[in-house]
């Protein structure tokens, strides 16, 4: 089946959420109605150990039937699949896939993969959901929802506990709508009752079609269900950066992406974030390594001391004044380090404002 053979009647609905994103998550499906002609696939970041309270949680949240995905079962309506704890949730044809491929944006599930599936095999009748969380995952899905003719809609960061996730969809999207969660629960039921945008009087799919997307969405899944890249990234431009995951060259990818030669992807915002991370953990274990050659030269210096070698014990109480203060300089640098940088709507990391994106608490015209 390719990707315009798919189902019309089944519109898919992608939500992705993070920190902060459990109760509007909760509160968006207790707002839907029990035939919501449509099927929800969801992504929530959590540690590859926990998440699996997260189906049970959401099934009594509202009318609609939640549980974790199990790999290859079929999309049906009026059903919520739940990505599995460390596990991408794909969308293949009239399928769900989970995936143990590598990590996107430092995360599995990662939104991305979920949205960009969605987005090749639902195209028009894929509506992407993004609610509170940090960082920019589910930005590059939006926009490639977005480019496919779908729906993209966006929690008011205003409302948001965390407003880092809706901030970036907004920036890389140019019509989607902010609106409340129950604002949103609306819209989607009216996305998912309206006629089929995909589809001529004749069945036929409109042209216009974006073969070369197709092709890299396709290529894109194929490599995270073999858990293996299926092109040679080399040939893209090096980065001249390397990636947090696995210490391999990262590349650039066209959708402004890093990617590795083992399939790991970073956008510009994670990809930071994990470099930040990165240097913390290793300004931490240099102040360790420091506090224990001051504490090792004091007890030199005392043993040389207690034998009379006073120049000795002089050297080794310089080298653990020294050690001391070195420490303590690095402990200052780290506590003085921004955690994370978020960019404002209307902006791109290294661009000028976008004309085209949606200030929060706007809808497009």
């Amino acid at each position: 089946m390719s990707p315009s053979e798919r189902d019309a009647d089944v519109e898919l609905v992608v939500v992705a959420a993070s920190a902060g994103g459990l109760q509007p998550l909760r509160a968006l499906l207790s707002a839907l109605p029990a035939n919501l002609p449509a099927a929800l696939l969801v992504v929530l970041h959590v540690p590859p150990t926990g998440g699996h309270a997260l189906p049970r949680i959401l099934d009594r949240s509202g009318p609609l039937h939640a549980a974790s995905t199990v790999d290859g079962e079929p999309i049906r309506r009026g059903r919520i699949y739940v990505a599995p704890p460390d596990r991408h949730l794909l969308v293949v044809k009239d399928t769900v896939r989970v995936s143990h491929g590598p990590r996107q944006n430092g995360v599995r599930p990662a939104a991305d993969p979920l949205f960009r599936s969605a987005s090749l095999y639902g195209g028009p009748r894929t509506t992407a959901v993004v609610l509170s969380g940090t960082l920019d995952d589910a930005a590059l899905g939006s926009a490639t929802v977005e480019r496919r003719g779908g729906l993209v809609l966006v929690q008011d960061p205003a409302e948001a506990d965390y407003d880092s996730m809706p901030r970036s969809a907004i920036t890389a999207t140019r019509h989607a709508a902010v609106a409340s969660v129950a604002e949103i629960a609306k819209l989607i039921t009216e996305a998912a009752t309206r006629e089929s945008p995909d589809q001529d009087d004749q069945g036929a799919m409109p042209a216009g079609r974006d073969t070369r997307l197709d092709a890299e969405l396709e290529t894109e899944i194929a490599g995270l269900l073999a858990g293996d890249p299926e092109t040679d990234i080399r040939t893209r431009g090096y980065s001249g950066l390397t990636c947090p995951d696995c210490g391999g060259p990262l590349y650039t990818g066209a959708e402004r992406t890093f990617d590795c030669l083992v399939g790991h992807r970073w956008s510009p915002q994670s990809l930071f974030e994990e470099h930040s991370a990165s240097v913390e953990r290793a300004l931490w274990l240099a102040v360790r390594a420091l506090d224990e050659r001051g504490r090792l030269a004091g007890r030199l210096a005392s043993e040389a001391g207690e034998r009379g070698h006073r120049i000795t014990a002089d050297q080794f109480t310089v080298a653990a004044r020294e050690a001391q203060e070195s420490a303590d300089a690095i402990r200052e640098v780290v506590n003085g380090m921004l955690a994370e940088v978020i960019l404002q709507p209307g902006t791109r990391a290294g661009t000028e404002a976008d004309p085209g994106a949606v200030a929060p608490g706007t809808k497009p015209a």
